[in-house]
């Protein structure tokens, strides 16, 4: 089997925290929407199980779809710059060296590397000043697919044990306290993985996580009036 590269497994990680952290989310969600309306645990746990297994199909079907979907735009854009380049040559070649002189890069020296560039592989010089990708870096539809298939799951156990396994008077508070700590460190994960914020990633993974059951709760409780 060949080894992966580094965007196919950044490309394996991503979905598997995402995976995790919407299951985490999403079932929360249910089972304190749940128990705003019922005070049944075998009721509560059953709808958590059914959007687990809901929520694992569709993040999976979501994924491959997604993944699919940039890779497909990726062999367009290959076609595409294929016949740019057949057409329109010195056209290609002009814009890749004024995008050389943008960065500060003197006009002879941009010159000198786009022509050395282009002379090596015009394809994928062109294609990665356009498009900002690299030919044949295309990262695995199916693997995010099942990392997400199995990460989404393992997330969503954590509100279900513990909805089901806490004491009545302090289930629902206690659950909300571990998702927010779960869903603290997915956040920061994913902000790792993406380059954005810690900071500001988690707090916004925390806070739609607030959000999500207080608006669950408030409408379980309602309904189960």
């Amino acid at each position: 089997m060949a080894e992966l590269n580094l965007a196919q497994r950044n490309n394996i990680i991503r979905a598997s925290v995402m995976g995790a952290n919407d299951g985490i989310l999403s079932v929360s969600g249910i089972v304190i929407g749940v128990a705003g309306a019922t005070n049944n645990t075998f009721a509560i746990f059953i709808a958590g199980f059914a959007g687990a297994l809901a929520g694992t199909v569709s993040m999976a079907m979501g994924e491959y779809v997604s993944v699919h979907s940039q890779n497909d735009a990726q062999k367009r854009a290959e076609i595409e710059q294929k016949t740019a380049l057949e057409t329109n040559y010195a056209s290609e070649v002009e814009f890749v060296q004024h995008k050389y002189m943008q960065v500060g890069i003197s006009p002879a020296l941009a010159q000198k590397a786009t022509h050395e560039m282009m002379a090596n592989d015009a394809l994928g010089t062109t294609v990665r000043e356009r498009y900002g990708f690299t030919l044949h870096h295309e990262v695995s539809a199916m693997s995010a697919a099942v990392a997400s298939m199995i990460s989404f799951p393992i997330g969503s156990l954590l509100p279900m044990v513990a909805i089901t396994c806490m004491p009545q008077p302090i289930r629902i508070i206690a659950t909300m306290g571990a998702v927010l700590v779960a869903l603290a460190i997915t956040g920061f994960f994913a902000a790792r993985l993406s380059g954005a914020n810690t900071v500001r990633s988690t707090m916004r993974n925390v806070i739609a996580g607030i959000f999500t059951m207080l608006i669950t709760y408030s409408i379980g409780k309602f309904i189960g009036r």
